[in-house]
């Protein structure tokens, strides 16, 4: 019986000895794509397995079965979404990998945690400077934001004042107008 380690490095091995699954007559038409279609024609080289031709996906190019969805540290792969996804899982056996579509601040929490719990984290290489970084990013948000509300407070008081200074100079213009209409009037009635 093989340990993991063994297992993963004649994974390596096996992995290094398969070719690039092309489809067939890829590089000839543009329209098709690399991406592995199995051969069906009758006359088809590739499903005939012809020496000179491209090879044929086959079971024989797969990895050992306890070796499969392994990390090359010989730990399985656990995507985390959540804080409550850490629950059952054991250090020595998994390793984790925080999800993309996370926020800061879930992240820096699911990051704790893991630290407490001694996991290994896959997608983050030093989770201290990391969280350190989300913190410094927060803070810097909270400051800026504090600051917009400040001026956002202050210019609004400035706009109620031009407009009560606008209305009372319409208010004054509008009784000098009264006061000039009322001379003509005054005059026209001598």
């Amino acid at each position: 019986m093989l340990s993991i380690k063994e297992l993963l490095e004649l994974r390596k091995q096996i992995k290094n000895k398969k070719p690039d699954f092309v489809r067939q007559d890829a590089h000839k038409k543009k329209r098709l794509s690399k991406g592995w279609r199995r051969p069906r024609g009758l006359h088809s080289k590739v499903r005939l397995n012809l020496r000179g031709r491209g090879k044929n996906v086959s079971v024989g190019y797969r990895s050992p079965k306890k070796a499969r969805q392994l990390h090359k540290s010989g730990l399985q792969q656990c995507i985390i979404r959540s804080t409550g996804d850490l629950e059952g899982l054991d250090a020595k056996k998994n390793c984790l990998v925080i999800s993309s579509s996370l926020g800061d601040k879930k992240r820096i929490l699911i990051l704790k945690k893991s630290k407490e719990l001694g996991f290994n984290i896959l997608n983050i290489k030093n989770p201290d400077e990391y969280v350190k970084k989300i913190e410094e990013k927060i803070s810097l948000r909270k400051k800026t934001k504090k600051e917009k509300e400040k001026k956002g407070k202050e210019t609004k008081a400035e706009k109620k004042e031009e407009k009560l200074a606008e209305k009372v100079k319409e208010e004054d213009k509008k009784e000098i107008e009264k006061k000039e209409k009322d001379k003509i009037l005054t005059k026209k009635d001598k």
